[in-house]
């Protein structure tokens, strides 16, 4: 008897793959962002820039890891367009790899001392190549899980791939951990600090097997076979038709880039420098934010695909305004079974917003423009209130000799904003994913057609 094939079947098992690559693509973009940001402020100041004094060795180190985030929206605009053009898979094959070479080229990279200036040099270089695959990776690979998935299931792998933010930020920090606890700290500077680099290979190549393995999603292929593709430049259209979605998706993640910006670089800094608590309790209260996290995440990918993701990511962002309002005056009892409520409850429903994520950005525009829609969005949020905050944080602290409630007045206000946008947007649950028009343009079409109705 010849086998039966279930078509079905098949096509579960693809998007499970799908988001299996995306999955691994995105832990390691979130695990080398943890790692390269834990050894910038560290290691690399004496390896690479000995000759400096040792607070412009810091200020230089961290300027490399800066370097990298710069590249990414340039990463993301090109990757979105190609990605776009010649489809989600072959792109992201070669973003995976190039992640992979430039971290282990990192691993291995010569310091100051074997080669002078050229080991900073190169330093710069393999974090801009890397920023740059890391720009295309975020939207690409959360586009190819999503345009394979049922759309019962589409927030549920939303989720999965929401949670590999916090996930590989315990995962790193629980490596770093180890190696300083099993070795020297002369050992750990020595040559520690590169075993992480050089091991994040075997993620890169289970990536890759996965994504041989996943085949083109069904969106791209049907849009290839209609009129649209031979005649479009995506990065263009996404500009001209869909320019106030972009601003309105852009905006509406300002707010939870913020609140994850704030909650994981600048309140460590705030608890150890001005409320005296020590690191290593920072440190640990950061962990248990990063579960919440996971938790987050998942919960609400999952909860998106029962009750809407609109109305759940309102509920998310409400609960954050309100969190927000006791979270500096928690954390100000100094009392760690109170400061990690405050954090998990914190970090929890923000990432709640940001397990939902890929799946309202990924429905809310029409295939031949996603990629570069998307990524336009998603870099402008991180542009606009990621990178900015933990300064824009420290400063207005200082500012107030102390008191955070104009931290927490502006955070309020970037939330509101999101809230708006969120607000003043379609639900998307169950659209079809292989359409041609935005989902601004279904809702008004739908608008339109109710009006005639009941004329």
């Amino acid at each position: 008897m010849e086998p039966h094939h279930h078509p079905e079947r098949s096509t579960r098992s693809m998007a499970q793959r799908a988001v299996s690559a995306a999955t691994v693509g995105t832990a390691l973009e979130w695990f080398d962002f943890t790692l390269y940001g834990s050894v910038a402020a560290t290691v690399l100041p004496k390896l690479f820039f000995p000759a400096m004094e040792p607070n412009s060795a810091l200020l230089a180190s961290l300027a490399t890891f800066s370097v990298g985030l710069a590249a990414r929206p340039l990463g993301a605009i090109i990757c979105g367009y190609f990605g776009d053009k010649i489809g989600r898979r072959n792109l992201m094959l070669g973003t995976v790899s190039v992640m992979g070479i430039t971290s282990v080229l990192m691993g291995l990279l010569p310091t100051y001392a074997q080669i002078g200036m050229l080991a900073p040099v190169l330093l710069v270089l393999l974090r801009i190549i890397q920023g740059f695959a890391l720009g295309g990776e975020s939207t690409g690979g959360q586009l190819m899980a999503l345009e394979h998935a049922a759309a019962d299931k589409r927030g549920k792998y939303s989720g999965i791939i929401g949670m590999c933010a916090p996930l590989s930020q315990i995962l790193a920090n629980a490596v770093l951990l180890l190696l300083s606890a099993t070795m020297s700290a002369e050992s750990f500077t020595r040559f520690g600090w590169r075993i992480p680099f050089v091991m994040s290979f075997l993620l890169v190549l289970v990536g890759i097997y996965i994504r041989l393995r996943v085949a083109e999603t069904p969106a791209f292929v049907q849009m290839k076979q209609s009129a649209v593709a031979t005649v479009s430049s995506p990065l263009r259209d996404a500009f001209r038709l869909h320019c106030k979605t972009i601003i309105r998706m852009m905006l509406f993640f300002c707010g939870p880039t913020a609140l994850f910006y704030l909650a994981v670089v600048f309140t460590l800094g705030y608890l150890t420098n001005s409320l005296g608590v020590p690191k290593q309790t920072g440190f640990t209260l950061l962990m248990i934010a990063n579960a919440c996290a996971v938790c987050g995440s998942i919960i609400g990918g999952m909860l998106s695909d029962r009750i809407g993701r609109k109305r759940m990511l309102l509920i998310a962002s409400a609960a954050t305004f309100i969190i927000m309002m006791f979270y500096f005056p928690m954390l100000g009892t100094r009392h760690f079974a109170t400061m990690a409520l405050a954090m998990g409850l914190f970090m929890g429903f923000t990432q709640v917003q940001t397990g939902i994520q890929p799946v309202a950005f990924a429905e809310v525009f029409p295939t031949n423009v996603r990629y570069s829609a998307s990524a336009l969005a998603f870099t402008g949020a991180s542009l606009l209130a990621g990178g900015p905050i933990p300064v824009v944080a420290t400063w207005l602290l200082n500012l107030s000799h102390g008191s955070p409630w104009i931290l927490v007045a502006l955070v309020a206000a970037i939330n509101a904003l999101s809230f708006c946008m969120i607000a003043i947007g379609p639900e998307t649950m169950g659209i079809d994913m292989n359409r041609l028009d935005s989902a601004d343009d279904v809702a008004g079409k739908h608008a339109t057609n109710a009006r005639q109705a009941s004329v």
